[in-house]
């Protein structure tokens, strides 16, 4: 089983597709997961990019976890962090918390 970042954002898509109100796009030119429209996950340039609450963001760039997310305009998104493919063990549980982040349930 491959273990690119492709492979392990492919198998997180995979597992999220059969949840209610998700579906897969593109944005930025990237393979994204939305829930009840919105983006919540991506792959960029080989990192996983999640939309989280901004202490959590703070959380995980303090902790050298995460990296703060450049749309390209210049200044990185509060509420997006980038999250390096050596740190993949970690992106199924950054995912369900972007999900839940973005369409909490109940």
């Amino acid at each position: 089983m491959s273990k690119t970042p492709e492979a392990v954002f492919q198998r997180l898509v995979e597992a999220q597709v059969g949840r209610p109100l998700m579906s897969v796009g593109r944005m930025f030119g990237a393979p994204v997961l939305k829930v009840q429209g919105k983006v919540f996950a991506m792959l960029v340039k080989g990192r996983l990019v999640v939309k989280l609450p901004r202490p959590r963001v703070d959380d995980l760039i303090a902790s050298r976890l995460g990296e703060p997310f450049d749309p390209g305009h210049g200044k990185p998104s509060k509420e997006w962090v980038a999250v390096e493919a050596t740190a993949s063990n970690r992106w199924r549980r950054l995912v369900d918390e972007a999900r839940e982040f973005v369409a909490p349930i109940g």
